[in-house]
């Protein structure tokens, strides 16, 4: 199965392949070699002994076929992975009839073994290596199974048109984005909730600020300086405001900023050729950046 097709993937006998393993080649030469003997020497025993392990043989076959015939395969989730890191993906593998076992998924070079049973979806999880922004493929897959007895490979390919998001990289260093001057008290506390000292009573202080118990045991009456420090100054993000940068640059300088403001609690708002991001702040708001910026040509 080369050409892609969308999940949920069902398995069917149309698609699923057996041949006997090398285990399984060597056990039906020796049953060969029984069978003659047995034939050879009359010896009724012995016949009845290859007929019951050949009629095991063949019957470990069809279980081999069974284990993977019926199993769906959907259900796919990605994490959030940069360009150059390792993206994490579950699949989710279901059988709606009776416990399926050993079955095994190869991706990527590696083999997962998972136990799926009726009901209720198996998610197996896997990394994949990821070079650059964007949309990536999932790579062909192949899930098979060698149970019962090990002398036969019943397996299925996989090739899912469902791909997954690559972040940009964001730039190691760099400067900081552009703030207008001109705000003179950036950055200075103001009259808040928060208790920053306790002062001489003043005439015309509210009375809810004074604080009756220290009071108390004072010569006059205190009052609390309640302040706030000032929220942090919004990111105006632009693509236009770099100048001397290739596209590349600018997604990665942008990237790295979008990541600073949100580590930082600021808000921000990004402004591309091909569109434009209010100010806000959160996740929801930072996954709809870095994806715009991810798709940029």
């Amino acid at each position: 199965m080369r050409r892609r097709e969308p999940l949920p993937i069902l398995l069917h006998r149309r698609r699923i392949y057996i041949v006997p393993t090398g285990f399984g080649l060597g056990f039906s030469l020796l049953l060969a070699v029984m069978l003659v003997g047995a034939l050879n020497y009359a010896n009724n025993a012995a016949l009845m002994l290859t007929c019951l392990l050949g009629a095991a043989t063949a019957g470990s076959m069809l279980v081999a076929f069974r284990t993977l015939n019926g199993v769906s395969v959907g259900g796919l989730r990605a994490g959030t992975a940069r360009a150059g890191e390792p993206i994490r993906v579950s699949l989710d593998i279901a059988a709606s009839q009776r416990e399926r076992m050993a079955i095994r998924l190869d991706v990527a070079g590696r083999e997962h073994v998972v136990v799926v049973s009726p009901g209720a979806p198996t998610a197996i999880e896997f990394a994949l290596d990821t070079d650059f922004r964007g949309w990536l493929s999932l790579p062909r897959m192949r899930l098979h199974t060698r149970w019962p007895l090990g002398m036969f490979r019943a397996w299925s390919w996989l090739n899912p048109d469902n791909p997954v998001l690559v972040y940009p990289r964001p730039e190691a260093l760099g400067p900081t984005p552009f703030e207008p001057e001109g705000d003179a008290d950036r950055g200075r506390p103001r009259a808040g909730d928060e208790l920053a000292a306790l002062r001489d009573y003043r005439p015309g202080d509210p009375r809810r600020q004074i604080a009756w118990k220290l009071s108390a045991r004072h010569h006059g009456l205190l009052v609390k300086d309640l302040e706030q420090p000032a929220p942090k100054e919004d990111w105006r993000l632009d693509w236009d405001s770099m100048h001397g940068l290739d596209d590349e640059s600018r997604i990665s300088r942008l990237a790295r900023w979008v990541d600073e403001a949100k580590d930082s609690g600021r808000r921000w708002s990004l402004r591309l050729p091909d569109g434009y991001f209010d100010i806000a702040q959160g996740d929801e708001h930072y996954h709809r950046c870095m994806t715009a910026l991810a798709l940029r040509p």
